[in-house]
């Protein structure tokens, strides 16, 4: 970790036990995450692939089974005032401003909560219109007793941003923070989370499938797929020089991307069914095309497992293929070879 390092996750393990017999779901299958003061890093992977769980970890919403979480260079404790006082540090921003926000509770009150909850003793008044300044909506004192109904969606999403910001974060984690927007709004909602990050500093840890979203909004991204980070880097080295074959079967379904859609073969990740080897190999398009059988490794893509990748910030795909790229000096990302 360096001086700037704000959030550290280590080794991270989190395992639901299985019902009626049943396998144990490894949600969290060894992760490790570093996040930086004033840093937007993207979570990004398809549904099932362990990111919420991650996310909730990191809020200290889920216990580890094993691994640590580190804010702020002390470890993350799990006794009632350690999570009180954590969460007044680090908030959240949910996708669904309809179901987080009570309808019997006007804005004033939503966003007034988190103070109320944490027993501050200041002027609430004056706090609450400061939040909602900040999250957009102005003048405050307009939004004071309006009811979430009485909001457009984006008007919506604002309130929840600022019933996080009302206690001064230094992180906050979104979870899809603009999927139940409409387009329109959606640029507006990531300004907003940048000038934000501008203006206060304010980190933000963006779980999302899309990577576009990613390219508008974040430093560095980290793909996961069946509990693991299987690519992290720089926006700009993840998202313009994929490594990993699931990295690039997500962005050849953007709008904007040359070529056909890779279209993934094989079941969604199961976290009770891990495979050996590469847990993407059952999918991957890369193996299916016989191209990393030309490049000699399909055999360990199907038996040997990959080292967990590490927290630093250097660009890294868990990927037996790409590293024998990488070895040839061949572009991973290219077409396979005829």
């Amino acid at each position: 970790m360096t001086e700037s390092t704000l959030l550290n996750a280590t080794d991270l393990n989190v395992t639901f036990t299985g019902r009626r017999g049943s396998g144990s779901a490894r949600a969290v299958d060894g992760v490790h995450l570093t996040l930086g003061k004033g840093e937007i890093v993207a979570l990004v992977g398809e549904s099932g692939c362990g990111k919420t769980t991650l996310a909730r970890t990191l809020l200290g919403l889920e216990k580890p089974t094993a691994g640590q979480v580190t804010f702020d260079g002390a470890p993350l404790a799990y006794d009632s005032r350690s999570l009180k006082a954590y969460r007044n540090r680090v908030q959240l921003v949910l996708q669904d401003p309809s179901g987080s926000l009570n309808p019997r509770h006007t804005v004033y009150e939503a966003v007034a909560e988190g103070l109320r909850v944490h027993g501050y003793a200041g002027d609430e008044h004056t706090k609450v219109a400061e939040a909602l300044s900040r999250a957009g909506l102005r003048p405050p004192e307009r939004f004071f007793q309006r009811y979430p109904h009485e909001l457009s969606g984006g008007q919506r999403q604002r309130v929840v941003i600022a019933g996080a910001l009302v206690l001064d974060p230094e992180l906050i984690v979104a979870d899809e923070p603009v999927a139940s927007l409409d387009a329109s709004v959606r640029g507006e909602i990531l300004a907003l989370l940048l000038s934000l990050r501008a203006e206060l500093g304010l980190a933000a840890l963006v779980v999302t499938h899309d990577l576009g979203l990613a390219w508008n909004i974040a430093d560095r991204v980290a793909v996961m797929y069946l509990g693991r980070v299987v690519e992290t880097g720089t926006v700009e080295e993840v998202l313009t020089s994929p490594q990993h074959p699931y990295t690039q079967a997500l962005l050849s379904v953007l709008p904007e991307a040359p070529g056909e859609p890779v279209v993934l073969t094989g079941e969604p990740p199961d976290p009770t069914r891990i495979p050996g080897g590469c847990r993407f190999h059952a999918r991957c398009q890369v193996l299916a095309s016989g191209e990393a059988e030309r490049a000699g490794v399909a055999g360990s893509c199907r038996t040997e497992d990959l080292p967990v990748l590490s927290s630093g910030r250097t660009a890294q795909a868990a990927c037996h293929w790409a590293a024998a790229r990488a070895v040839t000096g061949r572009d991973p990302a290219a077409s396979p070879a005829p």
